[in-house]
């Protein structure tokens, strides 16, 4: 039972994540204090070796001058002077026996008799005299000099002062982890916290949603315009477009029931009078034709709703081609030469033969003849439609133009919704989805549509399409 809660928090991304900030810290905090370990034993190396050296060639000097006794003179002024001897100093004969050395209470803990026993050969520059008691670090550094006599002159000194120096470092820094440890937990802690409170923000948003379904809850953002940030802003949003499709959803769902309602009662009476009437071979059959022309007329809507909904959900697969748009303009025109004619309307088509657009050509096709049909529904007998194309920028502007009764300023934002229909429209045979539908492959095809026009003397609809 006492496990589970640090089970839990165990598996938090805040603990993870001070974890790995702490660690990191500490490690690279480690690799400082061993760089530095090491730069420093190196320095203090070279140092000593120096003065080694450097005293290696005075010894010399003084051998070349007056022998062993001038190095034992030299010796013991500088014990003099200074107290001690700072240097252990040797002189051996070309067989490596020992002629004379200091032997100074400092170098009692080495055994100046292994040396003998050391090959030397003409190119050894080192050697290494370890301290009689295996428990001690200390090392006697000795450099080799050979003397134009064949004899050895050895001069050397301990690494005891060095190797305190560096355990002093090295205790320091043992001393040191201690805090740093603690500043690394602290520090990992804080910005955990600072970094994961815009997901707990999220958190709380979705379960305040999750409890209560009120798609109004807005996760807070810190207008910082990091990730984080951008995470919020991008649920918001989707927060914002689940509203908007399910307000539409709702609405269309009123809109089909309410539009439903008559064409299933027509249905229903015409079934109806058919079972009640005799048996009349031509009445059946006119009944039956009518419940397919009403079946069809509510298959049309459904299938148009289904589409709008899939274009303004991002879900319609459009099968995205380079098309012209002349061809295109003129290939939906020609599908209305009749009916236009048969009303008295002159149709013409303008656009460029090099203009081009990429597009799906059956959606365009579908939204140029929604514009095309309802220009020539509410024009009358006489006027005219012109459909156009022009480029502007890197954009291809269509448009639809007609001399038609125009659209009333009170409908003009309404036109777009789903089902809805005019007053004037109510006498001309329609589902109310036309321009929604038109709306929603144009923005589909990230493109806008907008209307303009003037009460008898026509409407423009414009549709502004990527290049």
């Amino acid at each position: 039972m006492f496990l589970k809660p640090l089970n839990r928090i165990r598996k938090t991304l805040g603990f993870r994540l001070t974890a790995w900030y702490s660690g990191l810290f500490t490690l690279s905090t480690l690799a400082l204090f061993g760089t530095a370990y090491m730069l420093l034993s190196s320095s203090l190396q070279r140092r000593d070796r120096e003065a080694i050296q450097l005293k290696l060639k005075e010894y010399a000097a003084e051998y070349q001058l007056g022998g062993r006794e001038a190095i034992a003179r030299k010796i013991a002024f500088e014990t003099t002077q200074m107290g001690k001897a700072r240097f252990f100093v040797r002189v051996a004969g070309p067989d490596n026996q020992t002629l004379f050395f200091t032997s100074a209470k400092q170098w009692k803990d080495f055994d100046v008799v292994q040396l003998e026993k050391i090959s030397v050969s003409a190119t050894t520059q080192w050697v290494y005299l370890p301290a009689k008691d295996e428990d001690e670090d200390d090392i006697l550094e000795i450099a080799v000099f050979h003397l134009p006599d064949g004899a050895l002159l050895q001069v050397g000194t301990s690494t005891e002062g060095r190797e305190d120096l560096l355990e002093e470092f090295g205790g320091a820094f043992a001393g040191v982890m201690i805090p740093v440890v603690v500043i690394g937990l602290a520090g990992g802690s804080f910005l955990a916290f600072r970094a994961l409170r815009p997901l707990r923000g999220l958190i709380t948003s979705l379960q305040s949603i999750v409890a209560t379904g009120n798609l109004t809850a807005r996760v807070p953002v810190a207008d910082t315009g990091d990730e984080l940030d951008e995470l919020g802003l991008l649920f918001n949003g989707l927060l914002a477009k689940i509203g908007l499709l399910i307000t539409g959803m709702q609405n269309s769902l009123d809109n089909v029931a309410h539009d439903l309602r008559t064409p299933m009662t027509r249905l229903r009476g015409i079934a109806e009078i058919a079972l009640q009437a005799e048996e009349r071979a031509d009445l059946l059959r006119e009944a039956l034709g009518t419940c397919v022309e009403e079946s069809e007329r509510i298959l049309a809507m459904v299938n148009t709703l289904m589409d709008i909904s899939e274009a303004e959900t991002g879900t319609m697969h459009l099968d995205v081609h380079p098309v012209n748009v002349l061809a295109l303009l003129e290939n939906v025109v020609e599908l209305y030469r009749y009916v236009a004619e048969d009303k008295g309307i002159a149709v013409s088509v303008s656009a460029r033969l090099e203009l081009a657009i990429s597009a799906d050509r059956n959606r365009m096709q579908q939204v140029l003849a929604n514009l095309l049909d309802n220009a020539l529904k509410y024009t009358p007998r006489g006027g005219s439609v012109e459909v156009a194309a022009s480029a502007l920028g890197p954009q291809v502007i269509i448009t639809v133009t007609d001399t038609g009764i125009g659209i009333p300023a009170e409908e003009l934002a309404k036109i777009w919704d789903r089902l809805y229909r005019g007053d004037k429209s109510r006498s001309q045979r329609g589902l109310g989805l036309g321009l929604s539908l038109v709306k929603a492959i144009v923005q589909a095809h990230q493109g806008q549509v907008e209307v303009s026009n003037e009460i008898g003397q026509g409407a423009q609809f414009i549709l502004h399409l990527p290049v």
